[in-house]
């Protein structure tokens, strides 16, 4: 069965930070292109980084920039989301997502990541930023 699942997140005060893990199973992530995406309440799912199979990056989210980095370890099968200098607009369900090649050539060229080139997605896992 294929399978992702975040974890790392919680409660944390503005200015703190968080790691964000995604493990996958069933399937391995070398292939893939990778996602981090959010959802706060009432607002649509937003890309936050996208990192395409070969380990190239963006940054998608403009209010990320310097704050959020993203990883992956493929020995692992595994990504990371890096959270520093969070604010209380962080606040959402994070989402973690594995696309195919349509996913990887979209990072590539126009350095974006669209929720609908994901095809495997994980739970969630929640992000509050409050003191």
């Amino acid at each position: 069965q294929l399978q992702l699942v975040e974890s790392g997140g919680g409660l944390v005060q503005p200015g703190g930070s968080l790691r964000l893990t995604c493990v996958a199973s069933g399937f391995t992530l070398d292939y893939y292109a990778i996602g981090w995406f959010r959802q706060a309440p009432g607002k649509e799912r937003e890309g936050v980084l996208c990192i395409t199979s070969s380990g190239g990056s963006t940054n998608y989210a403009d209010s990320v920039k310097g704050r959020f980095t993203i990883s992956r370890d493929n020995t692992k099968n595994r990504v990371y989301l890096q959270m520093n200098s969070l604010k209380p607009e962080d606040t959402a369900v994070y989402y973690c997502a594995a696309g195919g090649p349509v996913a990887d050539r979209i990072i590539r060229d126009q350095s974006m990541c669209v929720p609908m080139n994901y095809d495997y997605w994980g739970p969630g896992t929640q992000v509050t930023v409050s003191s």
